[in-house]
């Protein structure tokens, strides 16, 4: 499944060519993905959708470089990266995409200067330019003001922004987001696809991983999982903001 024709002389940031994923476990075996194919090019804003236990999680991972596929092909920005060695998936994870998580993953007694600074202290980064880029990926979210407050002295949006923050700073390809208002309220859940959306009209290119309907419609393109396999594509219904 790939997207429209005016994005066909493009290098596509995401490409599963029927993708597989089986799982042994003793004599068990389970195939979690049942030949996926998809592509998300820069600037999309995809919702990866179904319930538990449809395959979401499992692309999600793949998506990530988290996992590797059984068969079939995973590209990144034209690369095929399935058959990585880990050390290279690592620097790809840190490097090239950008996550966000429902548990935000922030270290709690540690400023927020200092959590959005983290990416890049793996990477190699000096201190000062560190320190530089963090402030102006805090920016970014409006929270510079608290770049020196202890992360677990904020409110709950202002941690999945600070996390988003921290997904921005090494200007990631892709920024891959699972569940990511899933321990938000609805107000301040709906604050956060504002800015993803805010985001991705400015060029980020955003998967989302959801099983919420009212969340995946914010996304331009919905791709629903079942047992696997893709059931359906359509198109995000949302006017794109709520503002």
């Amino acid at each position: 499944m790939s997207s429209n024709n005016k994005k066909n002389d493009k290098t596509a940031t995401i490409s599963f060519r029927d993708v597989t994923k089986t799982y042994i476990t003793g004599p068990v075996t389970y195939q979690a993905l049942k030949g996926i194919s998809f592509d998300i090019f820069p600037g999309d804003f995809v919702a990866i959708m179904g319930p538990s236990g449809s395959g979401k999680s499992t692309i999600m991972n793949i998506i990530g470089a988290l996992d590797t596929p059984t068969s079939g092909q995973y590209l990144l920005k034209g690369r095929d990266i399935s058959s990585y060695e880990e050390d290279d998936l690592s620097e790809i994870r840190n490097e090239e995409i950008g996550f966000i998580f429902q548990s935000f993953n922030l270290l709690p007694r540690t400023s927020v200067l200092k959590n959005v600074e983290r990416p890049m202290m793996y990477a190699g980064v000096p201190a000062a330019e560190r320190t530089k880029r963090a402030l102006q990926s805090l920016a970014v979210v409006g929270l510079e003001d608290k770049a020196h407050n202890l992360s677990n002295h904020i409110s709950g949006g202002q941690i999945q922004r600070v996390a988003i923050a921290r997904a921005l700073v090494m200007n990631p390809a892709l920024l891959l987001a699972d569940e990511p208002t899933g321990n938000l309220d609805s107000v301040t859940a709906y604050e956060i696809m504002d800015f993803l959306t805010d985001l991705n009209k400015k060029g980020s290119t955003i998967v989302l991983i959801t099983h919420e309907d009212d969340i995946a419609e914010y996304a331009d393109r919905i791709i629903h999982i079942k047992d696997g396999e893709i059931l359906r594509e359509v198109h995000g219904k949302k006017n794109k903001s709520r503002k």
